[in-house]
């Protein structure tokens, strides 16, 4: 919630979803999301929408004031000092194959490093898992890569190459 919150600050900042996404790091479609998920989540509209427009209206300008006394007041809990920075939530998306491979070892060397951080593994599959992190859902995901170009805003780092191989029915295999 407190990143919708953060966006929807950004876009009172910024003035259409489009800038604020630029500003914040996530595509048009991915601050729509979120708008969208806060609106469902309070159970009323924030915006009054015409054409490709999203103006504030009177609740989303009440929930604003509200949203930066929260996002302000969230900042004051992280001042504790050294502690903050060696604590937190990682929200990870991973393929099954994944999940039953290196990543349970890989989250166990992060648990050692970092004891002050929760780890939340979201089971998925990529596709899914890929519009998660560009909403801002996930903070990573394991995924396979997709056969397209990644929005400029995410990374790709390869992890494991793996080999295909075709299993077929001996009747069936050729020489």
């Amino acid at each position: 919630m407190l990143a919708e919150l953060r966006t929807l600050i950004a876009v009172s900042q910024y003035g259409t979803f489009s800038a604020a996404g630029a500003r914040i790091g996530l595509t048009q479609s991915a601050v729509s999301a979120q708008m969208q998920r806060l609106e469902d989540e309070l159970g009323f509209a924030l915006f009054d929408r015409t054409g490709r427009s999203a103006t504030l209206n009177d609740a989303g300008r009440e929930t604003l004031a509200l949203a930066e006394e929260i996002i302000a007041l969230y900042a004051r809990l992280s001042e504790r000092g050294a502690v903050a920075a060696e604590s937190g939530m990682l929200h990870v998306g991973a393929i099954a194959s994944a999940q039953v491979s290196f990543l349970a070892d890989a989250l166990a060397r992060f648990r050692e490093d970092r004891p002050g951080w929760r780890i939340r593994v979201v089971p998925g599959v990529s596709l899914n898992l890929l519009g998660q992190v560009d909403s801002g859902e996930l903070d990573l995901a394991i995924i396979i890569k997709p056969p397209f170009a990644l929005p400029s805003e995410l990374e790709w780092r390869p992890l494991v190459t793996e080999p295909f191989v075709l299993l077929v029915p001996k009747a069936l295999a050729r020489g």
